[in-house]
């Protein structure tokens, strides 16, 4: 590694040190700014766009199916996000995105219109992609890294031995069911252990949480600077490299 190349990665960590420092104490702030309190997992009916995909679940499944005939060629979290390479290892944790960090992956959009119909509609959202989780294994504990984002797990694909398939966030054990919403919060610590012999999935989102508006002017403002930073410019530039499932 050339000198040049050690001072940006020193640049990096440090400047992500103190980002986490700025983030956290926005994040105190944002939680006061909440609309909908600040529990670890939220009753799904305070997002009503929820129902739209419960009703239309299996026109998604339908679309997933034809997404994991290219299952080995999908790409790894990691492998679009590098600084995920703590929880995501190998090829057990698969993605298939629509939305990364408020960007439209249109190609991928293309190939599932009404998964991509329903996910348009959605207001302020952020990230979306078929989370594809392999047979035991396990995603360590983790938070988000803001309190601005609420997340919404869609069940798509869940194994017959589903109290062995469950996600904690905090101190509630979650279990998923095919064509049923959870709502989260991710900046609450959580895992995900997958302990049986089949593959999960899940369509996962995330929006904008909703706030006063101090608040979302506060949190708009974070997600712009976040935007900008090399932990999103690097997704970014993956998801656009990436080649499509339609093309390997």
């Amino acid at each position: 590694m050339s000198a040049l190349d050690q001072f940006r990665t020193y640049r990096r960590k440090k400047i992500k040190k103190l980002g986490k420092r700025l983030i956290r104490a926005v994040s105190r702030f944002i939680a006061q700014q909440s609309l909908i309190g600040d529990e670890p997992v939220f009753d799904k009916n305070v997002f009503p766009f929820t129902a739209e995909f419960e009703a239309n679940w299996q026109k998604i499944r339908t679309e997933l199916d034809g997404i994991l005939q290219h299952q080995d060629a999908l790409p790894a979290f990691h492998e679009l996000s590098p600084d995920q390479h703590r929880i995501s290892k190998g090829d057990n944790w698969k993605t298939f995105v629509f939305y990364g960090f408020g960007y439209r992956v249109d190609d991928n959009c293309l190939r599932c219109p009404e998964t991509a119909r329903l996910l348009d509609a959605v207001p302020h959202i952020e990230n979306a992609w078929f989370s594809i989780l392999a047979p035991g294994y396990h995603i360590p504990p983790h938070k988000g890294p803001t309190n601005g984002i609420i997340r919404i797990h869609l069940g798509l694909m869940v194994p017959k031995a589903r109290e062995r398939c469950h996600i904690r966030v905090d101190d509630r054990i979650l279990h998923w069911d095919e064509g049923k919403c959870i709502v989260f919060n991710d900046y609450f610590e959580h895992e995900v252990k997958n302990d049986t012999d089949e593959t999960r999935v899940v369509l996962f989102f995330d929006v904008d949480r909703p706030l006063r508006p101090l608040g979302r002017l506060v949190n708009n403002l974070l997600n712009a600077i976040i935007r900008r930073s090399a932990y999103v410019q690097d997704a970014k530039k993956n998801m656009r490299d990436w080649k499509p499932v339609a093309d390997a």
